[in-house]
């Protein structure tokens, strides 16, 4: 028989941090509203949470790894909205923050979860960040809640 491993939906007890960009912050405050409500739906109370807003994308990775540096923190959830612009900076702000996310995963060994919007216009951000169809937001709090379980398991 082959054993499987899998996060489980629920989680208790464990403390998330949520690091969101006040950049494009009309895409991340929804973003950030539906993250909060499915952690609080999967079992996270509020003082289990911490959000700390951070000038843009940009900023994400440092404060992440910050956070996900603390014993007390599970996991962090990265949220932010890059839209492309006229010039290559949405090149540039969006590998640095993919990027710098992950190098955060890797080296602190803990589930540091990528819910930064990467669109063409600001219609494509705001069909992913829906209140209460598709959220992306929403997305990166299941991930978390099951990478937190996941993790604990291996």
């Amino acid at each position: 028989m082959i054993k499987t491993i899998e996060g489980q939906p629920k989680i208790k007890g464990k403390k998330f941090c949520v690091v969101a960009s006040q950049f494009n912050e009309f895409v991340t405050r929804r973003l950030l509203d539906a993250c909060l409500a499915e952690l609080k739906r999967r079992g996270v109370k509020d003082n289990e949470i911490t959000v700390v807003w951070v000038p843009g994308a940009f900023e994400i990775p440092l404060v992440a790894l910050k956070m996900a540096q603390k014993k007390t923190i599970s996991a962090v959830i990265c949220l932010g909205a890059v839209i492309r612009g006229e010039t290559l900076h949405f090149d540039l702000i969006a590998r640095a923050a993919a990027e710098g996310i992950a190098q955060a995963a890797l080296q602190t060994q803990k589930p540091v979860i990528f819910g930064v919007l990467t669109t063409d216009t600001i219609q494509q951000a705001y069909k992913r960040s829906e209140p209460k169809g598709d959220n992306k937001g929403r997305e990166a709090a299941v991930t978390a809640v099951k990478m937190v379980s996941l993790l604990r398991q291996i």
